[in-house]
């Protein structure tokens, strides 16, 4: 099993932003050590994909969790949930009209 380890998105974005210069050197460099950097990339680019698939994994569970807790949570006070999204309704609507006026 893959192991999750929390990295902030300003430093996954960071290390994508390294890969894209370092992938910009590699294309204007011609030299015979080319191929050992394009692989040093490539498995770079192959990790920061790994950890955007875990992010999207954690994102996802939590979104889920949340749906099936709002469902729940719904079926559990229907009347008390018609009227709050009655209230947000009139809520929008009143904003709505202001703005247009």
């Amino acid at each position: 099993m893959k192991s999750r380890t929390a990295q902030s998105p300003e430093k996954l974005v960071g290390n994508l932003r390294d890969l894209l210069s370092e992938a910009e050197k590699l294309v204007g460099d011609a030299s015979e050590g080319a191929s050992a950097k394009a692989e040093d990339i490539h498995s770079r680019i192959e990790l920061a994909q790994e950890k955007l698939s875990e992010y999207y994994d954690i994102a996802r569970d939590k979104v889920v969790s949340s749906a099936k807790t709002a469902d729940k949570t719904i079926r559990s006070h229907p009347y008390e949930s018609l009227a709050i999204a009655l209230g947000v309704g009139v809520l929008i609507g009143a904003l709505i009209k202001s703005n247009r006026s």
